[in-house]
């Protein structure tokens, strides 16, 4: 895995025969297309704008270090000459094997060549869940023959094309698949190439694949998060919903903060042709790593609890040197910021220009006065070298204020599981993407003097998702609610869920979801304890 743990950075492609009609990877389940009609888009696609060369160089300038093409996806077309099915480049225009010019250019480049390979096939005869509009077909489908069918399509891609660095499998969670069968392609593929990295959506894995999002705590395994430039996987003509390079890089950074590594998508045209704003987006992210890179590649994660700094900064480290990025947005005015270490601090300064940075030791940790200005707008790194290994300050429970009234905003929550994040800027500052129910949250408090409290809670939710209930729990003590309708998911309310009897100590306030009808919990910006 050494490798992979250090590119930290990859670039993921979608490109098949879905691009002829460009409406997404995903446009014959969408349609539900008959697959005879889909199978005459794979007689109009010709990319003969294709250049692996040109691919690979957009690749590398934008400081990726492998590539995860995918060789067939769910709609089961091979996107390589194989001798396994006609359902593949063979039945195209196009005579040329792009896998293997690309395996020729990153070889070349000194990228790292990957396959994506779907599991779940929509056109195979064989393949356990048939779709109804699947009329090509007859027979029962046989699974057995299908993974026969795989084994012999991946022993192709795992000895014609050189040495791979990821098998990146997709489509493992229908019921025709099984963690036997998983654990059986494992050891099949490792068989074909023993150094190759196998992910989680087949069987185990050497690595898990979290999709559109980025753990709020990362994960004890190594994990890798997948995302878009816009909102589809493989090319849509119509999808312009790009996103900035600001939010790209700083996609990334969280990743290496949180030891994952981030695998950001492009969807080439039905010509081969990467699109423009695709491009102009991986130039910045390349330009921000040509002078910031060594504060990502090659990094392990923070060693600070997440909710121990503010959202608007993030650490990477490499032994004794903790790489502080910073978005400057968000600064007040003379903040310093800081970090709750024991450690002595050696030296400390920008990481671009060698501008020394003054600090100073105090009981919550090391303050660093930052300069007033950025050096990059998108995210400024700082060094900070320190003595020995980190020693890190607990972090203080929440305590009550003047009034005896405890406030507890969502960015200082911890959070629980793998899809809640804290969101900032734009009106949120609050705990949203909140789509798992087993995940939960918590804040740490401090109670001073037995009484009574009442409890309120500030949610935000458009109509369309409302209607979750949760549970607000510390200790034996809880109360239940309903996450009600706001007008969008940047209107808070505050609503009132009751009383509760609060014995002095130290003690963890807990709130979980207890129903999720609609698929999301809601925006949750705060919960506050007032003293009657």
């Amino acid at each position: 895995m050494k490798w992979w743990q250090e590119a930290r950075f990859g670039m993921f492609i979608h490109w098949g025969v879905y691009s002829v009609p460009a409406d997404g990877e995903w446009f014959l389940e969408n349609r539900k297309m008959p697959v005879s009609e889909y199978e005459k888009f794979a007689g109009q696609f010709n990319p003969v704008k294709f250049n692996a060369a040109e691919w690979v160089r957009i690749t590398k300038d934008a400081g990726m270090k492998y590539i995860v093409i995918t060789s067939k996806h769910h709609d089961g077309f091979g996107m390589f000459r194989s001798g396994m099915t006609d359902w593949c480049l063979r039945s195209a225009p196009f005579e040329r094997d792009p896998l293997e010019e690309l395996a020729a250019a990153c070889k070349e480049e000194g990228i790292r060549l990957c396959f994506y390979y779907s599991i779940l096939d929509w056109h195979h005869p064989d393949y356990g869940v048939r779709r109804p509009w699947n009329d090509v077909v007859k027979g029962a489908p046989d699974m057995d023959r299908y993974v026969d069918f795989m084994k012999g399509q991946l022993k192709e891609l795992l000895t014609n094309y050189g040495p791979i660095g990821v098998l990146w499998f997709d489509g493992g969670w229908e019921k025709a698949w099984t963690r036997k069968r998983g654990e059986d392609l494992y050891k099949y593929a490792r068989g074909l190439q023993p150094d190759i990295i196998i992910n989680d959506r087949g069987s185990a894995g050497d690595f898990t694949t979290p999709e559109q999002n980025i753990p709020s705590t990362g994960s004890d395994r190594d994990w890798e998060s997948c995302m878009t430039i816009n909102n589809n996987w493989g090319y849509s003509k119509n999808d312009r919903s790009w996103k900035s390079a600001k939010k790209l890089i700083r996609n990334l950074v969280d990743c290496a903060s949180k030891g994952g590594n981030y695998l950001l998508n492009v969807g080439p045209d039905a010509e081969g042709v990467i699109s423009g704003p695709s491009i102009e987006r991986l130039s910045e992210i390349g330009r921000w790593l040509k002078v910031n890179g060594e504060s990502v590649y090659g990094t392990s994660r923070s060693p600070f609890p997440a909710w121990s700094l503010p959202s608007y900064v993030k650490c990477t480290r490499k032994g004794k040197i903790l790489y502080i990025h910073c978005y400057y947005e968000f600064l007040q005015e003379n903040e310093e910021i800081i970090l709750p270490l024991r450690n002595k601090v050696l030296s400390a300064k920008v990481l671009v220009t060698g501008e020394k940075i003054n600090f100073r030791k105090d009981a919550d940790g090391m303050h660093f006065l930052v300069p007033e200005q950025p050096v990059d707008k998108n995210d400024t790194v700082f060094v900070v070298e320190i003595e020995g290994e980190p020693d890190i300050l607990p972090t203080p429970p929440i305590r009550p204020d003047p009034d005896g009234n405890l406030v507890l905003p969502a960015k200082f929550a911890v959070l629980h599981g793998s899809t809640a994040v804290y969101e900032y800027g734009k009106g949120k500052n609050n705990i949203g993407y909140w789509v798992d129910p087993k995940d939960w949250v918590s804040w740490d408090i401090e109670i001073d003097r037995a009484g009574t409290y009442g409890v309120e809670i500030e949610w935000a939710c458009e109509p369309g998702a409302a209607g979750s209930s949760y549970k607000i729990s510390v200790e034996d003590k809880s109360l239940q609610g309903a996450v009600e309708p706001t007008k969008s998911w940047t209107d808070f309310k505050s609503y009132n869920l009751g009383q509760i009897e609060l014995t002095p100590g130290r003690k963890r306030l807990e709130v979980r979801p207890v129903t999720m009808p609609h698929g999301a919990v809601g925006n949750l910006r705060a919960v506050i304890l007032k003293r009657f």
